[in-house]
């Protein structure tokens, strides 16, 4: 069975390098450490890889974040993958910089992109891996924050995070759901 790994962002290079492209960057991690390319497909960009017995489809949405529900609803339909099977990495701003959260189900937590995942899939029943990209802005100016470029310091606390992210989504992969989220969220 395929399992479907997505990263959440917005294509363009206004916004590389920005808190709300965790998700792409995370899977940019991903593609460098096990050697493989991205290529364009439709509504995303799409790399296939085999890792021991699991096969695993990532996907970046090109349908930018306030969208990603139709790219996925297509990729989960084109492959044939149950719900259950994905994982969405998204940046949070609930949770400090670096701190990882995986959940099975949930809300949407003031997230457009997620918000749109669960009003095109009509259901909150799947997991994602939430990344604490911190609170540190005035009221008033989230969007500013998570649109902001990563500070030096920021990018130094995250290199060190990418391997801990990185064991967190293998677990899922190869563990399941359970055990990463037993392994993985008390960091």
């Amino acid at each position: 069975m395929k399992q479907l790994i997505i990263g959440l962002g917005n294509i363009g290079e206004e916004y590389a390098n920005t808190r709300h492209n965790i998700g792409f960057s995370i899977l940019d991690f991903f593609a460098h450490k096990y050697d493989f390319k991205f290529e364009s497909a439709r509504y995303a960009f799409k790399a296939e890889y085999k890792i021991k017995n699991k096969q695993l489809v990532f996907i970046k949405p090109t349908t930018f974040m306030n969208r990603s529900g139709k790219a996925i609803r297509y990729w989960l339909k084109k492959l044939g993958i149950p719900v259950e099977n994905i994982l969405v990495l998204v940046d949070d701003v609930a949770l400090p910089l670096g701190k990882v959260r995986i959940r099975a189900k949930g809300g949407d937590g003031g997230h457009n992109g997620l918000s749109n995942i669960i009003d095109i899939l009509q259901t909150d029943q799947f997991p994602r891996l939430r990344i604490g990209v911190g609170s540190d802005y005035p009221k008033g100016y989230q969007v500013d924050h998570v649109l902001g470029k990563w500070t030096e310091d920021e990018i130094s606390v995250l290199s060190e995070k990418l391997v801990f992210i990185h064991d967190a989504i293998y677990s899922f992969i190869f563990e399941g759901l359970s055990k990463a989220m037993t392994k993985y969220n008390h960091n």
